[in-house]
């Protein structure tokens, strides 16, 4: 039963959290593109919708991400390890993560769209914050990886 449920943890975090890395990442550039008025108009319908779609897969993606956590405190109850100092890192870092996303990434992408679908200009500095709250996000889950392949003390030998 652990190691299914050690597949069904990696799964969920490559299926979900993957593409949220992804799209967030692309997400400032894709909008900075949009931003620039095509044919000297507002920005380009397809432009926009990349954005759009970006976005959705970040909202899509986190949801879908409540998973990891979920599977993981399974199997790390069926491993035994939940209170291993390497697992409650985790388990603060991911938080960290999830809070960074739904505080700062999505609501400032959310402002970015409403500038471009609203035809006002795009607040280029609001475009690098995001890049700098992704780039946080970001960060945060690869050490998440790490210490989960790492697991300091594990008798693996790793």
């Amino acid at each position: 039963m652990t190691k299914l449920l050690l597949s069904l943890h990696v799964l969920a975090a490559i299926v979900a959290v993957g593409p949220v890395t992804v799209a967030a990442s692309m997400f400032p550039p894709a909008v900075r593109r949009a931003a620039v008025p095509a044919g000297g108009g507002g920005p380009a319908a397809t432009a926009v919708t990349t954005v759009e779609l970006l976005h959705r897969i970040c909202r899509v993606y986190a949801r879908i991400g409540i998973a990891v956590p979920l599977l993981g405190f399974a199997t790390a109850l069926a491993m035994g390890v939940l209170g291993d100092g390497w697992l409650v890192t985790s388990i603060a870092l991911t938080a960290a993560a999830a809070g960074v996303l739904l505080a700062f990434v999505l609501p400032r992408q959310d402002e970015l769209i409403g500038q471009l679908t609203g035809h006002r200009p795009v607040d280029r500095h609001g475009t690098v914050q995001l890049a700098m709250f992704t780039g946080v996000f970001n960060l945060l889950w690869a050490t998440v990886t790490v210490l989960m392949i790492v697991r300091p003390g594990s008798t693996t030998g790793a």
